[in-house]
């Protein structure tokens, strides 16, 4: 959400919040450069039109824009960034297609504050499915005014006219020609998107639907990507800051006498901040170490044992998220009423790249090149925090090493230009593995209670969703059960330190609660688990989802457990519908769960670029192994003891398991990919593993030594 959504009064405000005034524009296109520009607002058509000529400030009430210079080069300015999901691929496949244009001749600029207007971040799989389908309008804009022109210079009507790869061309005469860069020589036309526009049609999309190498794999598989971390600048330091051993400590005093006698060290003593700093991290290392230093603590008192007791007795919020029937009549009208209560820990967001930022002065300008989710908001924290005008602060967001919604916070770049401004120097503010786990924003421990019965006909009659600190996301029923209600419970500063966005935020906590019960009851009505959700469902999307992940598995019916080891699961996410089957074998002495086989099929609406979804899928397969078995955070009050991969267990290549992915033709609206195919993996294996043992999971991560002890209780 864009800020001026929140705050209206502040719509005025955007292009001064953006930081592109005009007479950045034209520095950055070229006062004598000729092009056409059209500027839209992303999910939105109603914008205010002005005359291009006139001498204004550009469009305030827009986040992204398209240029077309005189070489036929487009390029589209966004404050999106590519993090690894592939938007820098498919997005300019959208352009290319829409506009007419080979796929090498777009370009996308991306995450620059002082180069591309105001975007809220990157987060929640809406590049493809919000941002999209407004820079498709764009594009097609820019054509019509490109049409226009051509007609006038050719002397005919546009209704003569075709274009394809940059160049238009009478219909009936394709001899008679004129390129999009001929076009705009010598020009500068200025156009805002007023209007709703009429985009193609699925069938007359080429690029695409068609699958495209990212056109970022070459130069990160050979290390020429630069991430934040890559930059280097002359006399630059790199920062090593002084952290409290636990959230709840508070600095008494410190002496920093002796880091201070390290030749080339700076030591910086500021409010809120003790950093020592070296052109060698390794020595500022050692001279971080020498501080001596006193704390005082306030822990909470909680550890990673007893935090869901804890939870469940804060003083909570209820939220009624929806209600149809009366579950208390579904209850007493029930059959079979099966209660569960699921868990989850704390869950890392462990992103290979750290938390990265380098942070420099032009002037009395803050440049800081940032590894973040969010450009224009860390440009917020750094102006209001150093008590700064926007415009002289400038982020700029290379290529982001994996996020999943844990670097939108980016307190090293506020680290990395506090310490910049200090000693007028470049710093490198460069998280260690430890600083990241400590400060993380975790996926929140949750607990989800589920009530659910079943009549005579094995047809779900009640749900009743309780979900406690997850949040609503994939909390919906989406079985037709007459008498349901779902509700979430929340606290104010209940967590021991800071919890946020983790890909799919609350599915995959929720899906696994669900779709287990769902398993559940089942089994209990003795029905096969894809029947039992057949003869449930409604959701026709759903259904097709179902049959097309049965069909690529290979699924038979069978009464669970039989010993197979085959799960089942299904869910929404960011508008796609998902369902995945898996193959696990357990083994009885040790706990150990492998997973052979994964299935997933997604209905995404239209897929731009089929290939890189299927990465994104099978991307999702891999994560969501670790957050399912191993992966989980150990604490004592504010202390962290996760520290690294020696005690916190991220997936291996030797886990890989058999990964058949299908993607439904659709052509329909395009929607999320970065996330739908993580949620339903706590939810599949845990359905498998009961397939395989009989033993019921109740807890992620399901390490081996829940799954014996669930075994034992079989």
């Amino acid at each position: 959400m864009n800020e001026y959504e929140i705050y209206p009064e502040k719509q005025s405000l955007e292009i001064e919040k953006s930081g592109l005034q005009r007479r950045d524009f034209l520095k950055l296109t070229g006062a004598g450069l000729g092009g056409l520009f059209i500027f839209f607002r992303a999910g939105s058509f109603n914008l205010l039109a002005a005359p291009a000529d006139q001498n204004r400030s550009l469009p305030s009430d827009y986040n992204a824009f398209l240029q077309i210079d005189e070489n036929g080069m487009v390029s589209c300015f966004t404050g999106k960034i590519e993090m690894g999901q592939g938007i820098i691929t498919s997005l300019a496949q959208m352009l290319a297609d829409e506009l007419d244009v080979s796929f090498d001749k777009v370009k996308m600029v991306m995450g620059d504050t002082d180069l591309c207007p105001y975007d809220a971040g990157t987060w929640g799989s809406l590049s493809i499915r919000v941002f999209g389908p407004s820079m498709l309008a764009a594009a097609a804009e820019a054509r019509t005014v490109l049409l226009s022109l051509a007609a006038e210079k050719l002397r005919t009507t546009t209704d003569q006219l075709d274009a394809s790869d940059g160049i238009i061309f009478m219909k009936n005469q394709k001899e008679t020609k004129v390129g999009y860069g001929e076009l705009t020589k010598g020009k500068r036309i200025e156009k805002v998107l007023d209007n709703e526009v009429v985009t193609k049609d699925y069938s007359e999309y080429k690029i695409m639907g068609k699958s495209l190498m990212r056109s970022d794999a070459v130069s990160k598989v050979k290390g020429e990507a630069l991430f934040a971390g890559d930059y280097k600048l002359p006399g630059m330091l790199y920062a090593k800051i002084l952290r409290p051993p636990s959230h709840g400590a508070t600095l008494v005093s410190k002496d920093t006498s002796e880091a201070k006698k390290i030749p080339g060290v700076i030591v910086i003593e500021e409010k809120n901040i003790t950093a020592v700093l070296h052109e060698d991290p390794e020595k500022a290392e050692k001279a971080l170490r020498l501080i001596k230093t006193e704390y005082t603590f306030d822990e909470k008192q909680v550890d990673d044992k007893s935090i869901f007791d804890y939870l469940l007795n804060s003083d909570v919020e209820e939220r009624i998220n929806n209600e149809e029937g009366n579950v208390t009549a579904g209850r007493n009208a029930s059959k079979t009423v099966i209660e569960s209560t699921f868990y989850n820990s704390y869950v890392a967001h462990s992103p290979i790249e750290t938390h990265t930022a380098l942070a420099y002065l032009e002037g009395d300008k803050i440049i800081a090149i940032v590894s973040t989710q969010s450009p224009y908001g860390v440009q917020e924290m750094i102006a209001r925090e150093l008590e700064l005008p926007l415009e002289k602060v400038r982020i700029i967001t290379p290529f982001v090493g994996g996020a999943f919604g844990g670097k939108a916070p980016a307190q090293q770049a506020l680290e990395a230009s506090r310490l910049t401004r200090l000693c007028n120097r470049p710093v490198m503010v460069h998280w260690t593995r430890e600083e990241e786990f400590f400060y993380d924003t975790f996926r929140p421990a949750a607990v989800v209670k589920i009530s659910s019965g079943i009549d005579d006909q094995a047809k779900l009659s009640m749900w009743d969703f309780k979900v406690y600190y997850a949040g609503a996301r994939g909390s919906d029923t989406i079985y037709d059960v007459p008498d349901r209600r779902t509700a979430t419970y929340s606290a104010r500063n209940v967590h021991p330190f800071s919890t946020g966005a983790w890909r799919a935020p609350g599915n995959n906590t929720n899906t696994f609660a669900r779709e287990s019960q769902i398993d559940m009851m089942a089994a209990k009505a003795g029905i096969d688990a894809l029947e039992f959700r057949l003869k449930n469902l409604k959701d026709e999307k759903m259904i097709a989802v179902l049959k097309a992940v049965a069909e690529l598995f290979g699924w038979t019916p069978a009464k669970s457990p039989d010993g197979r080891g085959y799960g089942i699961a299904c869910g929404i996410d960011a508008g796609s519908y998902v369902a995945h089957m898996a193959e696990v074998k357990v083994d009885r002495k040790t706990g150990h769960v492998e997973v052979v086989r994964v299935a997933c099929a997604q209905d995404m609406g239209f897929c731009v670029n089929p290939h890189g979804s299927k990465m994104q899928i099978e991307g999702c397969i891999m994560m969501g192994l670790g957050y399912t078995l191993t992966e989980q955070v150990d604490f004592t009050g504010g202390d962290i003891k996760t520290s690294n991969y020696g005690t916190y267990k991220i997936p291996q290549f030797t886990w890989l398991p058999k990964m058949q992915t299908f993607i439904l033709d659709k052509k329909e609206p395009m929607q999320g990919g970065g996330e739908p195919a993580i949620i339903c993996m706590g939810g599949v294996i845990a359905n498998a593993i009961f397939d395989a043992t009989g033993a019921r999971l109740y807890q992620l991560p399901m390490t081996p030594e829940r799954v014996l002890e669930a075994i034992s209780k079989v």
